[in-house]
């Protein structure tokens, strides 16, 4: 089966969970993005009572011996821009999915929705160094360019990652206000300034993906970690309820800092869980801002 039939058939599979996310997009509190950035020419019409006299064709009203005005369509696209964390640290997970499948599944989502609205969209994808990258464009052939992306298994990937400067990339590739979803786990420092350089001229919705052992990790006595980006290694007694107490507060701490700066930065923060259905969680979000 080749990339295209697999893409196709992916595609219609998620395309009904796409549907209610597309209403979602349109009908939130992000609609306000859909009034535009201008308009465009329709037609003319023939002068009413009342209408705004600088909106006269003067040759349409020369040709016809009585006055016409120009009628104006306003832009209704959103554009939507998608940054993807494939970084290490992203494959781990539990359950059905790693934080990585839970990242490039609600990215197709957001792209398939894009479509459904005709929105143009566009997308970065970076692990320890940036893995792809396309400004947004329309179209289904662009929708393909990025579910292929979205499906690539990305070995001999490098450790770290570029979450900063993927968002110093967004902010170079975007040229007029975007609704920006970066899905990651922000496991990393030194994104917060470029992330609030990004907020200033658009919208921007930080996904924060998190699996159930960030909270607790089973009690199976003390075993050795090691961390996927840095190579370190420890032991860690997860029978010690001492132990599993810190764990949890030290999650919430960090879930409750990122939340806090996220915010104060001008960002829009959402946590996701690899246990969830994700377009189930997106059209929630989507829903709760438009009730907000």
């Amino acid at each position: 089966m080749d990339t295209r039939t697999t893409l196709a058939k992916k595609a219609c599979l998620l395309r009904l969970s796409a549907l209610s996310l597309a209403e979602g997009m349109r009908s939130g509190s992000f609609r306000s993005l859909y009034r535009g950035q201008g308009i465009e020419f329709s037609g003319v019409r023939e002068y009413l009572r009342g209408d705004d006299v600088r909106t006269i064709d003067w040759n349409v009203t020369a040709r016809m011996g009585r006055p016409f005005v120009k009628t104006f369509n306003e832009e209704r696209e959103l554009d939507v821009f998608i940054i993807v964390d494939a970084s290490l640290s992203m494959d781990c997970g539990s359950g059905r999915q790693s934080r990585l499948d839970k990242a490039m599944e609600c990215a197709t989502l957001l792209t398939l929705a894009s479509l459904q609205n005709a929105s143009p969209v566009g997308a970065v994808v970076f692990g320890g160094e940036m893995l792809f990258s396309c400004p947004p464009a329309g179209g289904e052939e662009q929708v393909l360019l990025l579910l292929s992306q979205f499906e690539k298994k990305r070995n001999g990937r490098k450790g770290g990652t570029a979450l900063d400067s993927a968002l110093q990339g967004a902010g170079k590739l975007l040229r007029k206000r975007t609704l920006v979803m970066v899905f990651s786990d922000f496991r990393t420092g030194d994104w917060l300034a470029p992330f609030g350089r990004l907020c200033q001229g658009n919208d921007v919705v930080a996904a924060r993906i998190s699996a159930p052992f960030d909270e607790r990790l089973p009690a199976v006595g003390a075993v050795p970690f090691s961390d996927a980006e840095s190579g370190g290694c420890c032991v860690l007694p997860t029978s010690s309820k001492a132990f599993q107490t810190a764990w949890l507060d030290a999650h919430r701490q960090r879930t409750a800092a990122w939340r806090k700066e996220c915010i104060r930065h001008g960002g829009i923060p959402l946590e996701l869980s690899t246990e969830q259905d994700s377009a189930a969680e997106l059209t929630r979000f989507f829903e709760a801002r438009e009730i907000r």
